[in-house]
């Protein structure tokens, strides 16, 4: 097994069982490897979970970044949603570690691949905001709205599955994703027919 894939069987891992729950001895010997190999290359379990949360947030951190190519915020915005949502998707364990931390570590997640994209983003909605062309909105009810919202039914697969309408869960996470960025989006923007009033909530 290559590195790569052991990092990603250790995220998983560390999503269902929890940083308390995971025993690298045992997780080293259902993938086959070495527990020195482990200790060689990350040192500890500390070492392998920030390892795998780097390996995994740093991907999810370059795939949801700035379209230099896009000039409207507010296309760049449905952008950032759905690219946001289809690495949740195709990455659920990703909810499931910042769900199941409240100590250092998920101050480590929110430090270096929470925070960066959330101020980035805020700046974007502010803008929209400013130009009245989104409703006022704070970015932590859009942030939540769309981290535990939106991407709900990828790390609650199982009550999914049984609300599906129908097999084809590819089918079933495309149509989601187009729904629910749209929903976002619409129900930000102002139009002629919806008006708002300028200037953020309080």
């Amino acid at each position: 097994m290559d590195e790569e894939a052991f990092l990603e069987a250790a995220l998983r891992a560390f999503a269902v069982q929890g940083y308390d729950g995971v025993s690298v001895r045992l997780l080293s010997k259902e993938l086959g490897v070495s527990h020195s190999w482990v200790h060689q290359r990350f040192g500890s379990k500390e070492g392998l979970w920030y390892a795998a949360v780097d390996h995994a947030f740093g991907r999810q951190a370059a795939t949801i970044a700035f379209d230099p190519t896009i000039t409207d915020p507010l296309e760049q915005l449905e952008r950032v949603i759905k690219r946001f949502l289809r690495y949740a998707a195709e990455h659920p364990e990703l909810g499931r570690i910042v769900n199941t931390e409240d100590t250092k570590r998920l101050d480590y997640l929110y430090e270096n691949y929470i925070d960066p994209p959330r101020t980035s983003v805020a700046r974007l909605l502010d803008h929209l905001i400013s130009e009245r062309r989104v409703r006022p909105v704070t970015m932590r009810t859009l942030l939540l709205l769309i981290a535990h919202g939106a991407a709900a039914p990828f790390e609650l697969a199982p009550l999914a599955r049984r609300l599906a309408d129908s097999e084809k869960r590819e089918e079933d996470v495309a149509a989601h994703i187009e729904a629910a960025t749209r929903i976002i989006i619409d129900g930000l923007r102002v139009t002629a027919e919806a008006p708002v009033a300028a200037g953020p909530p309080g």
